[in-house]
């Protein structure tokens, strides 16, 4: 039987393949109407990408954001789900993470209120902790 901790780390791998090509079809076209080419892009900064939308921009820096601190969150659910220990509370914990982190990406892709945008992170960062504990008492005891 699959752990059902694996279950909410599928889904946000999922949710960052679908914030991918969200970044691709809003970028993509905002690089062709700014008249940007890839390869004259990569080597002047961050200054080129600062011509492209607020809206073009905040999806990309989301699927970046997706790139960084869901990496702890996989890697604790995997030690979880590897130790075959997992509890329901562990798979709560998966479950809310999950849901923060798409709001977050919802909410930065859209209205993109970096105050509102901090206090969905600040939850979903709650979520990690009682996570990390398990898996460390786990790995201690």
């Amino acid at each position: 039987m699959t752990e059902p901790i694996l279950l909410p780390v599928a889904v946000l791998v999922a949710w960052t393949l679908v914030v991918a090509v969200w970044m691709l079809a809003t970028r993509v076209p905002a690089m062709k109407k700014a008249h940007m080419h890839p390869e004259t892009a990569k080597h002047t900064g961050g200054e080129t990408w600062s011509v492209l939308p607020t809206e073009v921009r905040q999806v990309a820096d989301n699927y970046n954001h997706l790139m960084e601190q869901p990496t702890i969150f996989y890697a604790v659910a995997l030690l979880l789900a590897i130790s075959g220990e997992a509890g329901s509370i562990d798979v709560f914990f998966a479950w809310a993470y999950v849901v923060v982190r798409i709001a977050h990406s919802l909410w930065q892709g859209t209205k993109n209120v970096v105050m509102i945008r901090f206090y969905i992170f600040l939850l979903g960062s709650a979520m990690l902790f009682p996570l990390a504990g398990r898996a460390l008492y786990l790995l201690l005891t």
